[in-house]
């Protein structure tokens, strides 16, 4: 028994997936598991659909900047505030408070440090940040 599916991909090379225990092949490859596979397939192909559509409907584009986050917190709390008044909608608010305190908190940071290289690259001093 392979510790990889001895099956191959559409361009020849051999999948890199870990077989179904006790199998010689993954999911995706296991001929006893056509029908899981096929409607593993039609589940993911409905799910993209359907992220696509609420992304658009929330004007979502990812979590990539404070933007975005600030994006899905204001969702968050509009929709806690939509509800009946409860402790687990207390504890919803409050926790989107803080999330909200610290996303200003590195927004503000942020700012700032684009401040600080804005002038140095002005005196033309270069500036390096500690993660390059």
């Amino acid at each position: 028994m392979s510790s990889r599916c001895a099956g191959l991909q559409r361009d020849g090379r051999r999948c890199g997936a870990y077989p179904i225990r006790g199998e010689e092949y993954c999911l995706w490859h296991s001929p006893d598991h056509e029908e899981q596979a096929k409607e593993a397939r039609r589940l993911g192909g409905l799910r993209r659909k359907r992220e696509k559509t609420v992304a658009g409907a929330y004007d979502v584009t990812g979590l990539s900047t404070v933007e975005d986050i600030r994006r899905l917190l204001e969702i968050a709390v509009l929709d806690a505030l939509g509800l009946d008044n409860s402790l687990a909608r207390a504890r919803v608010l409050i926790t989107a408070a803080g999330a909200a305190a610290k996303l200003l908190e590195v927004g503000e940071l942020q700012a700032r440090v684009q401040a600080l290289e804005a002038a140095l690259r002005a005196r033309g001093e270069k500036w390096s940040s500690p993660a390059a």
